[in-house]
């Protein structure tokens, strides 16, 4: 068969007569009741000034505190084609009452056009994890037609602006939804419209502003009312909320799935153990609305909770009709997240005279399981030393103090030699490896309490990391650790990487 012939043979899709550009001017019109200053076409949407790329439309909003109107020079100077505005303005644009209801009324257009198989991910745990995973596979399986929402866009601004960025080609599309008050998901879960409704794990972030565990369960569980008809939900079949999530979830989905190592699951971990080249070969079994089926697959993510999490992945995939091969090979080539896993080989002297460490970047977010998780993640790194740089977790409300004082144990679970504590919050902690080590194990504990990220890295400067030691940087955003990460890995390489 020669060329031509290969050419002319190509499939034909409905989508195929579907314009390349993401919104034309008449389109964004049309969408939000608009007026257009003239014809264009943009590529992209972006509502902070910063992040405008060439060919976008930047979205002016206005909020209690700034008014994107203000930053229409900076965005055209960065290559915006046009904005969407509230009075006019010399660039092309589209005049609207409110760019915020404008941004809602364009994420919904853009739902409806998109013939597209929708996924919605929330949970207190991996929400981002599952999200990117998610795309990887099912991005791998369409051949470059799946969509999802960048960073932790998961809020009433990022699900909309998420949404209007999805192309009308788009045949798999995943939204990470997330909430800290409860009624927050019930909005946003009914503007995606998913098809298929993931639940990570429930666990106390957040827990600050409910009155427990099982407020954040019914909470979470808000996700399953925006479900189409039919559709599905994926629940842990673990968690201590697993019967509230599978009633809730039974109230509006067709097929409630279960992911877990639980005899009941639905999507049940048989095995794992470690892989050759890192990360870890997973065997699982299939039933109940997924059918029966066992898989083998390899995830290059290292940890308990990241096996946890590629079940719920799979189940996704196969109930939203995707490639499980494909989705298997994504899997054990995903490498971790900026601020979420994300592994730097670093300059280290003396030690095992190998002249790097492994630097684990968990900078960006933290809550109790997420914490325990990535501490026994540390202890599982073979190394010459185990150190933790740990910021305060916030949002814990008046339990705050036994939560963090909890980490104690898992931290001497995954003997962890050297420990540096950053913020207030982190007293209880540090008053509970004192009483807990004992002082046999105390005497072979560093530990340092900082009060500010600067001060921990004055910490570790005073005793740098070595070659052979494994270094994990966790805590909530607005502790500021991912200033140390940036700084540690100025010029550093990914794990794994020559």
């Amino acid at each position: 068969m020669n060329a031509m012939s290969a050419l002319l043979e190509w499939p034909v899709e409905p989508s195929d007569a579907v314009g390349l550009a993401l919104w034309t001017a008449e389109e964004i019109a049309a969408a939000t009741g608009g007026t257009a200053s003239g014809t264009f076409e943009i590529s992209g949407c972006a509502t902070d000034s910063r992040e405008v790329q060439p060919g976008d439309l930047f979205i002016a909003l206005k909020g209690a505190e700034s008014d994107g109107h203000r930053f229409l020079e900076g965005a055209f100077a960065r290559g915006a084609t046009a904005a969407l505005v509230e009075h006019p303005v010399p660039y092309p644009h589209v005049l609207v009452q409110s760019t915020t209801q404008a941004l809602v009324e364009l994420g919904h257009a853009a739902r409806t056009r998109a013939d597209a198989v929708v996924i919605g991910v929330t949970g207190s745990a991996g929400k981002t994890g599952v999200k990117e995973a998610l795309f990887a596979a099912l991005d791998r399986g369409s051949r470059g037609r799946a969509h999802r929402s960048v960073k932790s866009y998961n809020n009433h601004v990022g699900v909309p602006l998420s949404l209007a960025r999805m192309p009308a080609r788009t045949r798999f599309g995943v939204l990470e939804m997330g909430m800290n008050h409860a009624g927050e998901l019930a909005a946003l879960t009914r503007l995606v419209r998913p098809h298929i409704a993931i639940v990570t794990t429930i666990a106390p972030a957040h827990i600050g502003h409910f009155s427990g565990e099982e407020a954040i369960a019914h909470a979470k569980a808000e996700i399953f009312e925006g479900l189409e008809a039919g559709g599905t939900a994926i629940i842990p079949a673990d968690n201590p909320h697993f019967a509230l999530l599978r009633d809730a979830a039974a109230r509006h989905a067709g097929d409630v799935v279960s992911f877990g190592r639980g005899a009941h699951a639905d999507a049940r971990l048989l095995d794992a153990v470690p892989a050759p080249g890192g990360g870890t070969l997973v065997t699982a079994a299939f039933s109940g609305p997924l059918g029966s089926r066992k898989l083998c697959y390899t995830i290059a993510q290292p940890g308990a909770h990241w096996v946890d999490n590629s079940l719920a992945v799979m189940a996704a995939v196969a109930a939203a009709g995707g490639d499980l091969g494909a989705a298997g090979l994504a899997l054990s080539e995903m490498e971790g997240l900026a601020g979420r896993g994300a592994r730097h080989v670093i300059a280290a002297p003396d030690g095992d005279g190998s002249g790097k460490a492994l630097l684990i970047d968990e900078s960006y977010n933290a809550n109790p399981a997420s914490m325990r998780a990535t501490i026994a993640a540390l202890g599982e790194v073979p190394a010459r030393r185990h150190i933790a740089v740990l910021g305060a977790m916030k949002e814990l409300g008046e339990a705050s103090d036994g939560y963090h004082a909890d980490l104690a144990e898992p931290l001497l679970a995954a003997g962890v030699e050297r420990i540096i504590l950053v913020g207030p919050e982190m007293a209880a902690l540090a008053a509970a490896l004192g009483k807990s080590a004992g002082s046999v194990l105390a005497a072979q504990i560093e530990l340092d309490h900082a009060e500010t990220a600067a001060e921990a890295a004055e910490c570790l400067a005073a005793d740098a990391p070595q070659g052979g030691d494994a270094i994990l940087v966790k805590g909530s955003n607005s502790v500021g650790l991912g200033t140390l990460v940036r700084a540690l890995t100025a010029g550093a390489r990914k794990a794994g990487e020559n």
